[in-house]
């Protein structure tokens, strides 16, 4: 068998795959940053409260956490291409169909459906990968896909704050215009995964059999060594109720608790600044370029474990620091700039939190594992779209709902502290060193 160049053969992989996958993000998070876009028309359209409207924006978790599993152990069975296909058009769908929204029940519906339709397309992702990369590649390739997130923030935010400011276009409303032109881009895609995405290393054409023996071996090595932290456990469903899983999701949800609480406020935010839609949107890429940038640094210089866990302990701590920033400084400027500073430390904890449910879980358990860390930690985005115009009411401030995440930061440090203690202390009774008591 020829000698296979690893790092060659990777570049080349993530060239070929990471693209599309993380196009596949950019658009979902444009597609979730248009609800927080459109509130600033759609509220007085349909005569709704910041409540009644965080409730109907955040029925989309609901949706989310009920069709998460079923839909990532679906795409397990049929493949990657056919079932993320499904997803892009069907998301594609009932996001066009918000644009026709009459009323707060219809509102409602829609956005339940809208989770469920997406239900399964990041933890799918995210399990695709592992069928792909070794373990000590993956964080590098989830920096890269979470880099489609604050791609979709950033591209987003100007597309929706000009969209707002062209109502009238064919007898349109410019939030109506936001869905519509947001929903489009994902129904276009559906041909293409469906015809460009390999279900896996063994459908590759682009691979010699040479290449797809070393992947084989090597993710057959990383299983072997995963199957070591496993429990005798091998059902399905037990995978449902295990402990390390739902400890992952309840640490997951401090952290979509910031993210979306950021992502979801931040135009309400800068619309207190008092400046147009367009210039709304134009201010908003500058927090998620930041964001862009660190994904596409810094990952790559970081391997899963201690590195991975030291910059996710620094990143919460820094957060903490810029929300809280955001809420006491003297100046519009001054809070702004705090806030662009806190987008990044939430996005580079994305892909450091994806290595870790990795270690214990594989095959259909890390299909059906992650979806369930995934789901029912976006219990935090309901939250978080509940809570956070709950505060803004309570309080009378458009700033205190950064309060929020500068509170979940500081648990999510705290617990990721408590990891990293606990994988010092085992390596040390690996190595035979005495543990203090």
């Amino acid at each position: 068998m020829p000698t296979i160049d690893e790092s060659r053969l990777i570049n080349r992989l993530a060239l070929r795959l990471m693209p599309l996958l993380g196009l596949l993000y950019l658009v979902a998070y444009i597609d979730r940053s248009n609800i927080s876009f459109a509130k600033l028309q759609m509220l007085g359209s349909l005569g709704l409260s910041e409540v009644a409207y965080g409730l109907g924006a955040s029925l989309f978790f609901i949706g989310y956490l009920l069709f998460e599993v079923p839909s990532n152990v679906l795409l397990h069975k049929y493949g990657a291409p056919r079932w993320m296909a499904r997803i892009m058009l069907t998301w594609g769908v009932v996001t066009v169909l918000l644009a026709f929204t009459t009323n707060a029940p219809m509102f409602y519906v829609l956005r339940f459906l809208l989770g469920a339709s997406e239900a399964g397309l990041y933890p799918g992702v995210i399990y695709y990968l592992t069928l792909w990369f070794p373990a000590r590649h993956r964080v590098r390739m989830l920096g890269y896909f979470t880099v489609g997130s604050s791609l979709g923030n950033m591209v987003g935010a100007p597309i929706c704050g000009y969209l707002l400011d062209k109502g009238g276009l064919a007898g349109l409303q410019g939030w109506q215009l936001v869905f519509i032109v947001t929903g489009l881009p994902s129904i276009l895609l559906t041909f293409v995964v469906l015809f460009l995405l390999p279900a896996s290393p063994r459908e590759a054409r682009f691979l010699s059999d040479g290449e797809k023996t070393w992947l084989t071996n090597a993710l057959e090595t990383d299983r072997a060594s995963m199957q070591k932290n496993v429990s005798g456990h091998s059902s399905l469903l037990s995978v449902l109720t295990e402990p390390r899983v739902i400890g992952m999701a309840l640490y997951y949800m401090m952290l979509s608790i910031s993210v979306y609480g950021v992502s979801y406020w931040l135009p309400t935010l800068v619309k207190g600044f008092g400046v147009s839609n367009t210039t709304n949107g134009l201010l908003n890429i500058i927090p998620w370029l930041l964001a862009t940038i660190v994904l596409a640094w810094l990952p790559s210089k970081l391997r899963a474990g201690n590195r991975a866990l030291a910059a996710m302990l620094v990143s919460a701590l820094l957060g903490v620091l810029f929300f809280l920033s955001s809420v006491f400084l003297p100046t519009n400027t001054l809070r702004f700039v705090a806030l662009c500073f806190g987008a990044p430390c939430l996005y580079l904890l994305i892909p450091c939190f994806w290595t870790l449910p990795s270690k214990f879980l594989f095959g259909v358990r890390a299909a059906a594992g992650i979806a369930a860390i995934n789901s029912l930690g976006n219990i935090g985005g309901f939250i978080a779209q509940n809570l956070v115009p709950a505060v803004r009411q309570a309080t009378g401030s458009v700033r205190a709902p950064m309060l929020i995440p500068a509170a979940c930061l500081l648990v999510f440090a705290t617990i990721t502290a408590l990891i990293t203690r606990r994988n010092s202390a085992a390596r040390q009774q690996l190595d035979g060193t005495p543990v203090a008591e």
